[in-house]
């Protein structure tokens, strides 16, 4: 393909990168986070056409950064070490985006492992509330799954691509909202197909956990109102992993004010709506599971950002506070009623 190429990023999966490297029919960039397994060597031996950067650290997602760069295409879509895209999707992705000028990131579906079952993530996707504008091929989202993602390189530069600072886990957030904020269409589209083959063996999921409770945190006090970031601290605060994600927050804490920008209020709304929606899912799957779902509560703002000491707060490890009573809950279709009723616009 002429328009689009495919960035992967990696770091220690060499045979993982050779079995879905050889799945992939356009161009592809490889950027290596500094891989201690011969992966740099294993591509080049074994596929010369492809293009390997060897960085001399772990750059974590933004590894993908150096990829867009590197390409000369109007059009990139990301891969996992472990994935790759169906036939013909790329292809459908390029005629979308010729189609849609206001689009600037397309997520399509994934399907995972042998059996390629629907991902769960893909599976909400479809049955987001946000409506489909009439310059979008199709469901508006604000979120997505990198290994199933095609996006134009001018709208990933414009807006700095993946934040460093995040390296991992939960980095697409951010992204997502600053895209939104400049005014690019995000938008599911079912019919791009990405297979991803995940493997477990090495994966510490208890660090996982942990990194994406510190990148929810930052992620808010770089975009969010003051009561999503109290709400997002309290949520952290529940479990040992997000403690320790908050104290991690908590060292950035200075260079995430630093850089503090709220999004657009119809970009808040949506996100806003997003959570309330995941929060009544989290709150049925307590209820049928016998669990007494936490609320979290949120203060007024008094005057100023008070974002500073309620991390440094979090940070030393105080807890919600006691419990409070359940309130009322509004239905899903009393929200997205609601919802639509504001007017939401892309």
């Amino acid at each position: 393909m002429s328009d689009l190429t495919v960035v992967v990023a990696t770091r220690n999966r060499r045979e993982q990168l050779l079995a879905s490297l050889a799945r992939h029919t356009a161009p592809v960039i490889v950027v290596d986070n500094s891989s201690t397994d011969g992966t740099p060597e294993a591509v080049a031996g074994r596929f010369p056409e492809i293009q390997v950067v060897r960085l001399d650290h772990n750059a974590g997602a933004a590894a993908r950064n150096v990829g867009v760069e590197l390409a000369r295409t109007p059009l990139v879509a990301f891969a996992d070490d472990d994935s790759y895209w169906a036939p013909g999707a790329l292809e459908q992705a390029a005629r979308l985006f010729r189609a849609h000028p206001r689009a600037g990131l397309l997520t399509g579906q994934v399907r995972v492992g042998p059996e390629r079952r629907l991902d769960p993530v893909s599976a909400a996707m479809a049955e987001q509330p946000l409506g489909t504008p009439p310059d979008l091929p199709g469901p508006a989202v604000l979120g997505f799954l990198a290994c199933a993602t095609v996006l134009r390189r001018r709208a990933f530069r414009q807006v700095g691509g993946f934040n460093p600072r995040l390296h991992v886990y939960g980095e697409e957030a951010l992204l997502a909202l600053d895209l939104a904020a400049a005014g690019w269409g995000l938008a599911y589209a079912p019919g791009l197909v990405a297979y991803h083959h995940p493997g477990v063996a090495g994966r510490d999921q208890r660090a996982r956990h942990r990194m994406e409770a510190r990148n929810r945190v930052l992620t808010a006090v770089l975009r969010r109102p003051v009561p999503v970031v109290l709400r997002t601290v309290a949520e952290a605060g529940r479990t040992p992993h997000g403690r320790r994600g908050l104290v991690d927050a908590g060292r950035e804490l200075g260079w995430a004010l630093r850089h503090r920008r709220r999004v657009p209020a119809d970009v808040e709304a949506a996100r806003s709506l997003l959570d309330r929606l995941d929060r009544l899912d989290r709150l049925d799957r307590g209820a049928a599971g016998g669990e007494r779902p936490v609320v979290a509560r949120s203060s007024p703002q008094v005057g100023r950002d008070p974002v500073a000491p309620l991390l440094s707060a979090g940070a030393a490890g105080r807890a919600d506070g006691p419990d409070v009573p359940r309130p009322r809950r509004p239905s899903r279709e009393q929200l997205v009623g609601e919802r639509r009723h504001e007017g939401y616009r892309e």
